[in-house]
């Protein structure tokens, strides 16, 4: 795997040689013959079709972990691209840059909450409740509207709520959506997908490891189990796509498990609500939204709170340091004043405001540790040209 990260587990600055989620379906839509949208820095295989499955959760360093209950996917494990997912890690970012092959500084899903700037108020992107308008909010092309339009059948499958919702519409429009709840289902439907054309693209998402993740743990058997669960369901489908296919395999964040005699509730500790508008980002990626000219102070008071378990940075510099790639100016002011990033095992809620089964979960992300934002990328090419 390449250097992923810097000092305190902060993402290096774009440098050529790290890849990111945003270059896996360029680098696949290019291997089919379609023009990408950026230049990726990964290079595929040329194939004639591909199935690219995204497991919720699946970080590379728990895979690396618990490979021994993985035999399938143990054996792409050496050749696999160790990728970074971006910055924060979390679903609703990660699903913007891999869905449209550019950095959040560009496609604008910035945070799983995040600011609207027009209207001052934060909304849930992962849930888009209240959300302004999906395509105005990220108008640029999905790679899946890309490839649509060059000629290649685009299938999306995944629970049937996702067709048509903010976060789906905004980050992973095009093409055709299939739905199916259970993970066999799924891959029945995946299968179904890449034999109806002789150029196609099919997506795949499956969500439960980052389910078990959350309520039970990383280090449960819960995960354990939902792991192998996977990996037989992984090797059923690359044994039965069509031999001209490129099967791959890669996640939207890691996770790391939290005690809960180490989270800082802000309900409990309202002087670091001094000088802070809104509260954004989520509970390892905090993101606070200031008073005028009250940056400097906000972070001032949180790094001396939080010591070496965090690192606060304001926006200017950990923009400048890269970790949003390239900011629009339409996208800056989403990005919170104040990013607060937890570098050890604790993590900030609000307990006022917070619904008790998020104050529950065990396993939670977001934040810049390599165990959060580092995930792999397993490629089974095709077995004929």
């Amino acid at each position: 795997m390449s250097g992923a990260t810097a000092a305190h587990g902060v993402p290096e600055p774009l440098a050529p040689s790290t890849p990111h989620l945003w270059d896996v379906l360029p680098a696949v839509v290019s291997a089919l013959g379609v023009a990408a949208p950026t230049q990726p820095l990964l290079t595929l295989a040329p194939t004639r079709r591909a199935v690219v499955v995204l497991v919720d959760g699946l970080g590379e360093q728990l895979l690396r972990r618990r490979a021994g209950h993985a035999p399938f996917l143990r054996t792409g494990l050496d050749t696999a691209y160790g990728l970074v997912c971006g910055y924060p890690s979390t679903t609703a970012t990660s699903m913007g840059s891999f869905g449209t092959g550019l950095p959040p500084g560009a496609h604008g899903l910035v945070g799983y909450e995040m600011l609207v700037p027009t209207e001052d108020r934060i909304f849930n992107a992962l849930s888009w409740q209240d959300g302004p308008d999906a395509r105005r909010w990220q108008p640029e092309p999905t790679v899946f509207e890309r490839a649509e339009r060059a000629g290649v059948a685009v299938t999306r499958i995944g629970p049937g709520y996702f067709d048509g919702s903010g976060l789906t519409t905004a980050a992973l429009r095009g093409g055709n959506f299939v739905a199916a709840q259970d993970l066999s289902a799924r891959v029945e439907a995946a299968l179904a997908a890449v034999r109806q054309s002789r150029r196609a693209l099919v997506y795949l998402y499956w969500g439960d490891v980052d389910k078990a993740g959350h309520v039970h743990g990383v280090d449960s058997w819960e995960w354990t189990a939902e792991l192998e669960r996977v990996d037989a369901a992984l090797a059923e489908l690359v044994a039965r796509v069509p031999r001209d296919t490129t099967v791959l395999v890669t996640a939207d964040h890691g996770m790391v498990d939290v005690p809960f005699d180490r989270r800082i509730d802000l309900a409990d500790e309202t002087g670091l609500l001094t000088g802070v508008r809104h509260v954004g980002g989520e509970p390892r990626a905090v993101q606070l939204y200031t008073q005028p000219g009250a940056s400097g102070d906000v972070a001032a008071a949180w790094q001396s709170r939080l010591g070496e378990d965090a690192r606060v940075v304001c926006r200017a510099d950990l923009v400048a340091e890269g970790a949003f790639g390239p900011v629009s100016d339409t996208v800056l002011p989403r990005i919170g004043d104040v990013l607060v990033n937890a570098v050890s095992d604790i993590a900030v809620i609000d307990s006022s405001r917070m619904r008790p089964e998020l104050l529950r979960l065990v396993g939670l992300h977001g934040s810049v540790t390599p165990a959060e934002a580092s995930i792999p990328l397993l490629v089974w090419p095709a077995r004929i040209a």
